[in-house]
């Protein structure tokens, strides 16, 4: 048995209503993962971001509150960032290693920049990750369309070098499994 657990990252009010490339395609399947996760008693660990005063995702306003469709049940751990990675002066690290979790499954917001940089820096810890197909979304950014970005992250950089990419039923049998 793999000790396993599903991170969802930046999900947060404020740049779920900021309607993202197929954002309720993503949401949906977040949520599906969130609840065969907690049938199955996988750990899930959110990841909320916090913009400094005046952003949108400034603690304790709306836009900072994780999304409510698939938010935290009591118990589960919020682990809070001020960095596009996940681990950089936050917990996670240490609290992965304390519960002896080797494999994530990565979701959320956004791609290009916060997904990215925890699938990098987990990699380098050493963990094994899988990013299941319409879990992460990102924004049309002036250079490129949000499409053309999840699509180029997604199966040019993290498939094959950094995760497994695999169909969200793929991961959902893999979360049965565990």
């Amino acid at each position: 048995m793999e000790n396993i657990a599903l991170l969802v990252i930046d999900v947060q009010n404020a740049l779920v209503l900021g309607k993202p490339y197929k954002v309720e395609k993503v949401i949906n399947n977040i949520k599906r993962l969130v609840e065969i996760s907690r049938e199955n008693e996988v750990e899930v660990i959110y990841i909320q971001h916090s913009d400094e005063i005046g952003g949108e995702l400034e603690p304790n306003c709306d836009g900072w509150q994780i999304y409510k469709e698939v938010g935290p049940i009591s118990g589960e751990k919020i682990i809070t960032k001020n960095y596009n990675s996940a681990f950089k002066d936050t917990t996670l690290k240490e609290y992965l290693d304390n519960k002896g979790i080797k494999k994530l499954i990565i979701t959320g917001m956004q791609t290009e920049y916060c997904i990215d940089t925890t699938v990098k820096v987990a990699f380098e810890y050493g963990f094994k990750l899988v990013i299941p197909e319409n879990t992460n979304t990102t924004f049309n950014n002036g250079n490129m369309l949000a499409k053309d970005l999840y699509e180029y992250y997604n199966f040019n950089i993290f498939k094959d070098r950094f995760a497994i990419i695999e169909s969200v039923d793929n991961t959902i049998e893999r979360l049965i499994k565990n």
